[in-house]
């Protein structure tokens, strides 16, 4: 079975017993693992039990096929249910997979662990049509989705946190799960006993070197600074952010540019104008964010909102990296000459 986004956090709370076989795949290491784990903790209470977990990788099924079945049938020596994990998931696990699948163990739980796998891998499509198997994709959250992660995440520890401290972090934040975790971690610490996280609190916490080197991107890029954007691009790249998440902070950076513009058109004067955006702009880039506004008309902030929306649009349905997309279009904003 297919698992779309909507299905996830019903399965994973829930898993459909039918699905013997999961495959979890996708380009965000740290959200793979954190969800091979909650669906692990449903069939054993430690993902170190000898007796009733068993490790495999994808190459070692491929030399011996009958391993699998040999591992998904065993009976655990302790009782209760099995749960067998397949580390390095690839194509060449398919042929024993298929086979398993015809008749697969009611008792045992098979886990998958992969990459990212595009629309035409074998052992995706085999996951997504199986009605004994279900792929689960593990994409980096969009900013919606970014804020309900976050929010679930302290809540659960019985924080609360104010909305532009919510958007702040979803922003400043984004990328790998594990990353995004460790973060709030920190974020946890920093607060002690007190419950409830303004926007203070976050950047006070979380304004690290990553955080600043987003606003410094961000900065030099609406600056039209191409050299100074190039270099935090790339460092920003090496860092492991991912694409998306450079291109909504740029998209979101704009919007504000777009909404003060269109505030001071309607009479209100700057400050006022700035005043009402949430989060409030950083004071350490109040000057910049003013100078932008002298340097941007209406217009090319609409023009190049429409453009960062269309190179979402091409990093989504092309076949052209999204690295070399982003920063294509990035040094073009840059590049651009006041209007």
């Amino acid at each position: 079975m297919k698992l779309t986004w909507k299905q996830i956090d019903p399965f994973l709370k829930k898993p459909d017993p039918a699905a013997r076989v999961v495959l979890v795949y996708g380009p965000d290491d740290g959200l793979m693992r954190a969800r091979i784990k909650q669906l692990a903790l449903h069939v054993v209470d430690d993902l170190n039990d000898p007796f009733n977990v068993t490790v495999l990788t994808s190459d070692q099924i491929a030399e011996d096929p009958a391993r699998l079945a040999d591992e998904a049938s065993a009976i655990s020596m302790m009782g209760g249910n099995r749960l067998v994990k397949i580390e390095n998931g690839g194509n060449n696990l398919v042929p024993a997979l298929k086979e398993y699948l015809k008749e697969p163990s009611e008792h045992t739980l098979i886990l998958i662990e992969a990459g990212e796998l595009n629309t035409k891998s074998a052992l995706r499509l085999l996951c997504e049509k199986e009605k004994a198997a279900a792929a689960l994709p593990c994409y980096v959250e969009d900013g919606r989705n970014l804020a309900s992660t976050i929010r679930a995440n302290l809540s659960n520890d019985q924080f609360t946190a104010s909305a532009d401290a919510i958007e702040w972090l979803s922003i400043h934040i984004a990328g790998d799960h594990g990353r995004i975790v460790s973060e709030l971690e920190k974020l946890k610490i920093y607060m002690g006993d007190q419950k409830h996280i303004s926007l203070e609190d976050v950047q006070a916490s979380c304004g690290t070197d990553g955080a600043e080197s987003m606003d410094d991107f961000i900065y030099a890029l609406a600056s039209r600074q191409p050299n100074i954007m190039l270099r935090s691009f790339k460092k920003l790249h090496e860092e492991g952010i991912p694409m998306v998440a450079m291109l909504r902070a740029v998209q979101t950076h704009f919007r504000k540019l777009h909404v003060t513009k269109a505030r001071m058109e309607n009479g209100q004067n700057l400050d006022m104008a700035m005043k009402s955006l949430h989060p409030p702009i950083f004071f350490k880039y109040k000057n910049a964010f003013t100078s932008q506004i002298s340097s941007w008309n209406y217009v090319a902030l609409a023009l190049t909102l429409q453009k960062l929306s269309d190179l979402e649009a091409r990093c989504k349905t092309t076949g052209t990296p999204a690295e070399t997309l982003c920063a294509q279009a990035f040094l073009s904003i840059a590049s651009s000459r006041p209007r």
